[in-house]
């Protein structure tokens, strides 16, 4: 099955280089794909991002890494679980409704079915040492793919003073002021909005 994928991948980047015009995601692919993310992370929604990334927009080319920006943006400060709003907001730009439906089950199922085991047999497993020490290695590979996220996501999207001073303002605002993510993306919408040399192409100052 994954061989399939790989090969409808491969071709969706080809006729986005060639056309310009993104190959077409079925409701099955979405959901599969999704339930494979879904199924093998480990650590929450932000780890989830440079899986979703690499599938949506690196290997399918379903939507271009412009478009998935502003939907990390969206699902940010949307209420809920950054990876589900992900799912749902990718699936309805595909597919509409049914293609949100597809992506959405395809990325809590594995998380139910998992939770479900877990609940069942944590109590009779937690104490094992080398269930202990899965965990313990699990964590910083968790941070690193975290860290992998930021950078590939803001690669693109940095380009200018302007955009760098930008996002050191909003990481420290939000990591050590504690505010609300959903008040410094908005904050940033509005300034973005307001200001020319946002608004206009900040490339030019780098």
């Amino acid at each position: 099955m994954d061989s399939r994928f790989d090969a409808d991948s491969e071709s969706g980047e080809n006729r986005r280089s060639e056309t310009g015009v993104p190959p077409k995601a079925s409701i099955a692919a979405l959901f599969w794909t999704f339930f494979r993310i879904g199924a093998f992370t480990i650590g929450g929604g932000y780890v989830m991002v440079p899986l979703i990334q690499r599938d949506i927009v690196e290997r399918r080319g379903w939507i271009d890494k412009d478009s998935f920006v502003d939907v990390l943006a969206i699902a940010q400060t949307a209420p809920g679980p950054l990876a589900v709003n992900t799912a749902v907001y990718v699936g309805y730009m595909l597919r509409g409704v049914w293609g949100a439906m597809a992506s959405t089950a395809g990325c809590i199922l594995p998380s139910i079915i998992i939770i479900l085991v877990v609940a069942a047999l944590f109590d009779q497993i937690s104490s094992f040492s080398y269930v202990q020490a899965a965990f313990a290695g699990i964590r910083p590979a968790v941070v690193v793919l975290i860290v992998s996220a930021a950078i590939k996501i803001g690669r693109p999207v940095v380009r200018s003073r302007v955009e760098l001073a930008l996002a050191a303002a909003a990481m420290v605002l939000v990591a050590f002021v504690r505010v609300s993510p959903a008040l410094v993306v908005t904050a940033a919408a509005l300034y973005g909005l307001f200001a020319p040399s946002v608004s206009g192409n900040g490339g030019s100052d780098a």
